[in-house]
């Protein structure tokens, strides 16, 4: 079982209300976005536009394992809070890990039937996104 699942299992375990203090306590768990993104992110790239909240990706795959980072705006909690259960559990594994992730992993934590269709549909874009910056990176690192 790999993080993500055992988050999913964890969340899964408790009715919503439990589930919302679980998901803010992530967002406390995001980590900063390196020094290295900053510029970028001030100018406005990598942002995901499918999010009301500004939200902005990066990934990298070193060595064959996948590195996300990501930074969120706080005012927005549990945007906040699912990115970091996301860079947090998918960190660290394989590409290929990432591509057989199922798109619906918000429904999978019980938290997209609570949520208003607007913000669903932008989380919901945060993982494709993902997978699609993998294989770009993937096919980046194949070029160099």
């Amino acid at each position: 079982m790999n993080k993500l699942e055992e988050v999913i299992n964890q969340f899964q375990s408790f009715d919503y209300s439990f589930r919302l203090d679980l998901l803010l306590d992530y967002a406390d768990k995001l980590p900063e976005l390196p020094d290295k993104y900053h510029v970028a992110r001030e100018a406005g790239l990598n942002r995901i536009h499918e999010c009301q909240t500004p939200v902005f990706l990066w990934v990298e795959v070193e060595e064959g394992q996948v590195k996300l980072f990501a930074d969120v705006a706080e005012q927005a909690p549990t945007v906040q809070g699912y990115v970091s259960i996301l860079v947090n559990t998918l960190t660290g594994l394989f590409p290929e890990q990432i591509q057989e992730l199922p798109n619906d992993v918000l429904f999978k934590l019980g938290l997209g039937q609570h949520l208003g269709m607007v913000r669903v549909q932008g989380l919901s874009a945060i993982l494709p996104r993902i997978k699609k910056e993998v294989r770009k990176a993937v096919e980046s690192e194949a070029i160099s």
